[in-house]
């Protein structure tokens, strides 16, 4: 039997009715949680009832939700009848879905709300392996025969007869570590989502590396799981610490994360960097607005966390009695009440991956005691390829290789990865995995990098993003819009550059940070369109732009800037499900604007609702 099939029912006689998940009621929004021994029950009443209602061997089971603990259930219950779950993004067009529907041939969809519950419903007349809706959110309305509400869905798994649970008993004792165990699909930047097949032996490697990286306790630690389960870094820690007996507390509204957060105290958590981007503004911003006795407190505070953590802690060695007799002052009077002010006072282990976080940033949060832990990987990889150890880990990097996993740079500077956690291939789809594994077991990433001499990874750029100007200069558009993440003023980047003479960006604002500064500094505007066009608001970002920019080469740097009055979206297809951006989309859609940056006559444009441009 495999692991993880009989990971839940171990963790319930060892733990009985200790906390397992942590969530909000559907229906009062206050907190409550599941034991173990009721995670269990609820496991075994769903995957009697997945069995009944046709859900074969390896066959497979769509989830379409907001994070949730029906999430969870669903996924060992799945696994009790060798069954693969199929997370797909709560933000998922019906296209989307319905592609992973029917590419997969799903029987069952969970799906959450309302919105996802209807949209499952026609999803049911246009994907001919979907059988039943299952409604996960109790504030649903279920009128349609084809579906079931959660509650009667775990009650007919109650009822059903002994042969079921025989055939349900005789799929646990069949799995074998080959058996498949997620269906991932990529969000698909660059063309069609591919499945990407992980199995039990995938999972149980990478939890034995982690393992030997990643102290937990059991007792004490509390995650909270706010990135979407269908992401599979996400996915990867919260078993990891269902695992080892962390309890987990689920966030259902991404948008409430910051106030979750206060509400949780977690001691851990993953997140991507942009959330840490937006702790560290604000954190500047309160500051900024502090007397001056209090920002000069948290200057020297900063600098005395610095040099303790970079030269003495990070390096494994005890600082000087000077040193760490400043640091505990500083600690008391600011960094533990930054810390409290955020909710992670208690905060231990924060995983962090999924795009470039700045070493300024890094370096920051470290100084004030917050243990950001950079890391890289790939659904392909079943996420972590490497991240920082503990101590002598070197700014700049994504850390080292985990145990078991090897790391080559390939033609193109390409990171090569191979080792047990390297996915089984592309489902569907043996050409693609054919050049995505090569005859030697190297999976390649298509992101490029470097090899420290310590055997550190230095991530540099996707390589299909990398940017090659008009001048033959390489530009690594994510680098850029890394340093310009930073900015409290910016909320999106999309740099331009290849086949151009010069570097150029269009530019989303944090639009309540500059309304906030033009009404400070008495700018006038009636609409986001005025704001975002307006001369002062120009000067002021291309002053801000080139501080953070003027240590570059001149041809990295951006020359001229499109400050746009609305965001990117995935309604609009101009982000993924995981928030990166897709370059050819937005290349398109704003072609006449990025096409202006370049022109001689470079001027504010006359279809003002598209947005203002801006001079560097």
């Amino acid at each position: 039997m495999n692991k993880f099939v009989s990971l839940v029912a171990s963790q319930a006689r060892k733990y009985g009715r200790r906390e397992a998940l942590r969530f909000k009621d559907y229906i009062t929004g206050q907190w409550t949680s599941l034991s173990w021994i009721s995670f269990s029950q609820d496991v075994e009443r769903c995957a009697a009832a997945l069995c009944e209602a046709g859900v074969a061997e390896q066959g497979k089971v769509a989830i379409l939700t907001q994070n949730c603990p029906e999430i969870l259930i669903t996924h060992f219950a799945a696994f009790y009848n060798r069954a693969i779950p199929v997370p797909i993004y709560a933000t998922s067009s019906k296209e989307e879905a319905a592609y992973i529907i029917n590419d997969s041939g799903a029987t069952v969809l969970m799906a959450g709300d309302q919105a996802q519950v209807d949209m499952a419903l026609e999803l049911l007349d246009e994907c001919p392996s979907l059988q039943l809706v299952v409604a996960l959110d109790t504030r649903v309305k279920v009128t349609d025969l084809r579906a079931l509400s959660w509650r009667h869905f775990l009650s007919r798994g109650a009822k059903v007869d002994e042969t079921v649970r025989q055939r349900v008993r005789d799929r646990m004792r069949a799995g074998h570590s080959g058996d498949l165990m997620y269906l991932i699909y990529t969000s698909g930047t660059t063309g069609t989502p591919k499945g990407v097949m992980l199995s039990h032996s995938n999972f149980e490697a990478a939890m034995m590396a982690h393992g030997m990286r990643i102290p937990v306790d059991d007792e004490h630690d509390l995650s909270l799981s706010f990135l979407p389960f269908s992401h599979i870094f996400e996915l990867g820690w919260t078993m990891y610490c269902l695992l080892h007996g962390v309890r987990v507390a689920i966030n259902l509204n991404p948008k409430e994360i910051q106030k979750t957060v206060k509400e949780i105290k977690p001691t851990c958590m993953c997140s991507v960097p942009r959330f840490w981007e937006k702790v560290y503004t604000a954190i500047n911003d309160n500051v900024g607005r502090a007397k001056p006795v209090v920002r000069m407190l948290f200057k020297r505070a900063l600098k005395v966390g610095r040099n303790r953590y970079m030269n003495y802690t990070r390096l494994g060695k005890k600082a000087p009695m000077l040193v760490e007799q400043q640091y505990r002052y500083f600690e008391r009077k600011v960094f533990a009440r930054l810390r409290a002010a955020i909710g992670i006072e208690q905060g231990r282990f924060f995983p962090t991956a999924g795009a470039m976080l700045s070493d300024n940033i890094t370096e920051t949060l470290h100084s004030m005691g917050i243990n950001i832990v950079i890391g890289y990987g790939l659904s392909e990889t079943n996420a972590s390829v490497s991240f920082f150890t503990a101590t002598g880990w070197t700014l700049g990097t994504v850390g080292t290789p985990i145990p078991g996993v090897e790391v080559r740079i390939g033609d193109s500077d390409e990171i090569l990865v191979k080792g047990p956690t390297v996915m089984q291939g592309y489902y569907n789809m043996p050409d693609e995995t054919a050049q995505a594994i090569d005859d030697d077991g190297w999976f390649h990433t298509g992101d490029c990098g470097a090899l420290n001499e310590q055997g550190e990874l230095i991530l540099t750029e996707r390589l299909k993003d990398l940017y090659k100007t008009s001048n033959g200069k390489y530009i690594a558009p994510q680098l850029l819009e890394t340093m310009l993440g930073q900015d409290k003023y910016v909320e999106q980047v999309a740099v331009i550059g290849d086949g151009r003479k010069y570097v150029s960006a269009l530019i989303v604002p944090n639009f309540d940070e500059l309304r906030e500064y033009a009404t400070k500094a008495r700018i006038a505007f009636k609409s986001t369109e005025e704001l975002v066009n307006h001369v002062d608001i120009h000067k002021m970002m291309e002053r801000r732009i080139n501080d953070y920019q003027r240590e570059l080469a001149p041809y990295q740097q951006i020359k001229r800037f499109v400050l746009l009055p609305r965001p990117f979206t995935m309604e609009n297809g101009e982000l993924t499900n995981t928030l990166k951006i897709r370059r050819a989309v937005i290349n398109k859609r704003y072609a006449r604007l990025i096409d202006a940056m370049y022109a001689a006559d470079f001027r504010k444009p006359s279809n003002k609702g598209e947005g203002g441009k801006g001079k560097g």
